[in-house]
């Protein structure tokens, strides 16, 4: 195969495992000819199942970078999982989509201590944005009833949905129904509990579940509903 795309003189940005039973290739060609020439000749080959042929998205280029598909569920909103060992690949993923900007409303799931905000956190970073604490734990409670001027620019908003919900006054709701409005990324964290309360109405363009195993349970209810009992994550 690699003689085949060399003969057609087609630059292989990158070769990869993916997921131990198959192989993964980011093709770079400026001839629609050429790739159409390399699928109709692989597809002639009975040693080769071509799998998919088509551009990259950015859930293959994820795989083809760590060698592991994405673990996404059909839901609506679609769902995407994920457990503490693959924060790294999360961050990615993350950061890709911030990179995107736009106004994608994303929900992170998960138990304390599994590392959500740091995720967060870590993907604005890796996007070169500005992360916005409008409500959260970390370091000290966090509850924001208005924005700096210029806090609006090159900025992701994150919003922790217990903190809203247990501790918010009008002001802070009124900001983030403000926020909202703004097309710039926004994270919220605990998204069950922020749509449960009722007071904001929110169309999330994906959700991210994270697990500390593949086998944990994620259950709102057992989530502790005060500030005492929150981390950092």
């Amino acid at each position: 195969m690699t003689t085949l795309i060399g003969m057609l003189g087609l630059n292989i940005l990158t070769v990869t495992g993916i997921d131990q039973v198959r192989r993964g290739l980011l093709i770079e060609t400026h001839s629609t000819g050429k790739v159409k020439a390399l699928h109709e000749a692989l597809s002639e080959v009975e040693a080769i199942k071509v799998r998919a042929f088509r551009q990259p998205t950015l859930s293959d280029r994820i795989a083809l970078r760590h060698g592991k598909r994405l673990d996404m569920a059909e839901t609506n909103p679609p769902t995407y999982r994920f457990v503490r060992e693959e924060l790294g690949v999360l961050v990615d993923f993350l950061g890709d989509t911030l990179l995107e900007g736009g106004n994608n409303v994303i929900g992170i799931r998960g138990m304390p201590r599994v590392g959500k905000t740091e995720a967060a956190i870590a993907a604005c970073v890796y996007a070169n944005k500005r992360w916005i604490l409008l409500s959260s734990t970390i370091i000290r409670q966090t509850l924001r009833t208005e924005l700096l001027a210029d806090e609006s620019v090159n900025s992701v908003f994150l919003i922790d949905g217990i903190t809203s919900t247990t501790r918010g006054n009008e002001a802070h709701w009124s900001l983030l129904e403000k926020t909202l409005q703004v097309p710039k990324p926004k994270i919220i964290e605990h998204p069950d509990i922020f749509i449960r309360d009722g007071r904001l109405e929110v169309d999330f363009d994906f959700m991210i579940e994270i697990r500390h195993h593949e086998d944990d349970v994620i259950r709102i209810e057992d989530i502790a509903m005060s500030f005492s009992a929150f981390d950092m994550s």
